[in-house]
């Protein structure tokens, strides 16, 4: 079962590229997505990356957990489930 990773304090400048090369040292990285602003198209300075397995993505937090990459300590957890946002029950009128 694939594992969503939380990844945060990335710099406005880091790529796919070098998050793949970084998270495949703790195993298989099926999807490396970095988020970014609407508007701007720029980095929001985080990403989630999703792993094989479970113990591919523990190891991977174990790993890179306030490990420093160009100049920024990042933060790295296993990703919690999105919540639905925005979405009301209906107030039924008589």
């Amino acid at each position: 079962m694939e594992v969503r990773i939380y990844v945060g304090n990335l710099s406005k400048s880091t790529t796919h590229d070098e998050l793949n090369a970084l998270f495949v040292q703790a195993g298989d990285v099926t999807s490396v997505e970095i988020i970014k602003d609407r508007k701007s198209d720029e980095s929001r300075g985080f990403a989630f990356i999703t792993m094989s397995t479970q113990s591919e993505a523990d190891k991977a937090v174990n790993m890179f957990n306030a490990y420093s990459l160009s100049d920024h300590t990042l933060k790295v957890s296993l990703a919690k489930p999105r919540e639905q946002r925005g979405i009301a029950d209906p107030i039924m009128e008589s």
